[in-house]
């Protein structure tokens, strides 16, 4: 059994949704929305001393953090899935870039985002340029990662990957779906199709459901 420390709609539910597809028995732990406050964050603190979502732990209770880290991991044990590239392959170089590329340029984009603060202190008048500016870095490197992408059936082909469910996850957040779709053209159609996958439908309904209004 794989634990997961996880919370609903956050970087975890992409983890969560490999392991469906893979088939693998998991649990979610520890469901701690770190963004709402010390309290959510202490709850992570024993095995993460970043207090950040999402963390794995294995079933040899091996703990691992970082979301690109541990959907990488996952496709290793599991090559079975087919949810990544093969090692050497061309396809496999461009699968690794763009899911270093995730972390580093947009998803960290959120840890600004969750809490101001922790960049522009008690200064609050300049919290909405923050917000601001951090949304037009999101939006900058959608559009960069799209430019480079054709998509088929998915992002890198005919088969989806880790990747497909990173991005479908990520591109859910602020500044949100539509906004993405209109950034993020070559790429739209492939979330909306990870979005539709009938594996996926009661995960989705109960991790990041499609409420009203979803799609911003």
């Amino acid at each position: 059994m794989y634990n997961i420390y996880g919370a609903a709609g956050s970087g975890s539910v992409a983890i969560e949704a490999a392991l469906e597809l893979i088939g693998a028995p998991y649990q979610v732990l520890v469901e701690a929305p770190t963004w709402e406050g010390e309290h959510q964050r202490n709850k992570v603190a024993a095995v993460n001393p970043m207090r950040q979502l999402p963390v794995l732990i294995t079933p040899q209770q091996q703990v691992i953090t970082e979301s690109a880290a541990i959907l990488l991991w996952l496709t290793e044990q599991h090559p079975e899935a087919g949810l990544a590239p093969l090692p050497g392959t061309a396809t496999r170089a461009q699968f690794l870039r763009w899911m270093s590329f995730i972390p580093a340029s947009i998803y960290s984009m959120y840890w600004i985002r969750d809490e101001p603060a922790r960049l522009a202190g008690n200064n609050t008048g300049f919290y909405p340029q923050l917000l601001e500016r951090t949304a037009e870095r999101i939006t900058q490197c959608w559009q960069v990662m799209d430019s480079q992408l054709t998509p088929t059936q998915f992002l890198l082909g005919e088969h989806i990957t880790v990747l497909d469910l990173y991005v479908t996850v990520a591109s859910r957040w602020t500044p949100r779906r539509k906004h993405f779709y209109r950034v993020a053209p070559a790429m739209a159609d492939v979330v909306k199709r990870v979005d539709a996958l009938a594996p996926l439908q009661d995960f989705w309904a109960r991790r990041f459901p499609f409420e009203p209004g979803w799609e911003g």
